[in-house]
Order: C-alpha cells, then structure tokens, then sequence
C-alpha cells in the first residue's frame, strides 16, 4: 500500500522517513487502530505507536478513543502547511537566539581551546587505538619514546606490528628512544624493522635494565601529542594527551635523558 513518491515528498517538509510511512499509510486507511497502521506501514508497534503520538502533537493526526481503543485519523492536509510555517518560525526564533548566543561560545571556546585535551583507553583494543593514533599524520616528524622495546614485541599482535612500521616507512617518521639494555630490547631493528629504510630503523639509545626497570611506554609524536601505555595483560590501559605545553616538557625531559644515557652509560652505547 505505501506510495513511494508519497512518502519521499512527505518527508521532504521536514518529517522523518519512518513518520512519512506512517502518515502516508494513515491517509490511505482513511482511519485506523495503531496495530492496523503498524500492520501496513510495515513497522514494528512500538516505533509506529511512537511516531502516532508524535504526529498528533505536531497536529497532523487526530487521537480518538473508538470502542474504547486508540483510533487515529488524518486532519486536513492544510495542516501539513501549517506545520512548515510554525517550523519557519521556530528556525527563526532559534537563529535570532543562536545571534544573541554567539559572543558567549566565542568566550567559552577561546579558553577551551587553551585546555589540554585527554583521551582514555582500556584494553588491547584501546592501545592499539593509541598505536593508530601515531600513524594518523600527513606529514613527517620523529617520534620519540621512553620504551621497553621487548615489552612491545610481546603486546601488540604481530599483524598490526607489521602494518604500523609499514606506514610509518611510507610516511617517513623516524624515532628515537630510550630502552632497557636487554638482548630482546638490543635486537629491536633486528625483529621489527629489518624491511624498512634504514633511516626509518630505530636510534636507540640503551639505560641499565636493572636501575630502570619500567615496563610501559612514553611517547612524544606529531606536534603536540603524548601518549602513555602500560602493556600490563591484566589491565592494559593507555591516555593520550594532547597539548603543546606539555609535549615541549616531555620533549625536554627527552633530550636531557638522551645526553645523560649517553655520557652515563658509554659502554652500553657504543
């Protein structure tokens, strides 16, 4: 019984397409019971008992009680031109209060806009989320980490590993970072970026495993962002922060423990 090109230019003055069928469906019975609606418009009772109350407000249908049930029935189609003008009105009472609001979000916005903007994750899906996160840029830059590199080869599925580094060689983005200095931590390029160009490989640089025994990781990537992730199986989780301030402290804490592994640590990093 539905009307296709009915129901497409019903819904083109504003009604959703669901109420569209429902109205449609109504000017065709005439009159109906909500199961009977329900019935033809081919929409669950719930849904079409919903939009029934609904299009009564508007004042599109009318709701009567017939042998003591819920009857509905269709008010004159003039009233759908009424309902078009009263939505005018409303969009133009709303854009003259949006005019009035305006100055007060413009205020409002240029302080959030200062705020540091933090994302929680949970779970080998989140930290993943947080990996992807890297590789979202449009253009080159060096990430630096404080990482335990065996910790890494262990967590994150090997699959994802090796699409991650594959996009971080297309895009060019070299790194740095600080590592424990383990075997599994000093084969790092050996497993990981054996394929890629080789200024894409890792500089790391190695501090003694046994005075800084860490197990997560604190990366500085794009311009502004740093990520946290503790691989823990139990309760992995992971935050991203993203705020200039604050990545230029990191990056500064990065560099002085750069120089230090280095001038500390010269037989490890030879």
């Amino acid at each position: 019984m539905q009307d296709d090109k009915l129901i497409k230019q019903i819904s083109s003055i504003g009604l959703s397409d669901k109420s569209a069928i429902v109205y449609a469906t109504l000017l065709n019975l005439g009159g109906a019971y909500p199961s009977k609606i329900a019935e033809y418009s081919k929409l669950n009772r719930s849904t079409t008992y919903k939009i029934l109350i609904d299009l009564s407000i508007k004042g599109l249908i009318n709701e009567s009680r017939k042998h003591n049930k819920l009857y509905y029935q269709i008010e004159k189609p003039e009233k759908l031109l009424n309902y078009t003008k009263k939505q005018i009105t409303l969009s133009e009472d709303r854009y003259e209060k949006a005019i009035k609001l305006i100055p007060e979000l413009e205020g409002l916005f240029s302080i959030t806009t200062n705020k540091p903007v933090i994302r929680f994750y949970e779970g080998v899906d989140g930290i993943i989320e947080i990996y992807k996160d890297h590789i979202n840029v449009q253009k080159p830059y060096e990430m630096l980490a404080f990482s335990n590199t065996a910790q890494i080869i262990d967590f994150l599925p090997k699959k994802f590993a090796q699409e991650y580094i594959k996009v971080k060689n297309r895009l060019e983005i070299t790194s740095r970072g600080i590592v424990p200095d383990t075997e599994i931590d000093k084969k790092y390029n050996e497993i990981m970026y054996s394929n890629v160009k080789e200024k894409i490989k890792v500089d790391l640089i190695y501090i003694p495993a046994d005075i800084f025994p860490y197990k997560s990781e604190i990366t500085l990537y794009g311009q502004n962002k740093v990520s946290i992730q503790n691989f823990s199986k139990e309760h992995p989780v992971g935050v991203i922060i993203e705020d200039a301030t604050l990545y230029n402290m990191m990056l500064m804490i990065f560099e002085l423990s750069w120089a230090g592994a280095k001038s500390l640590y010269p037989n490890i990093n030879k």
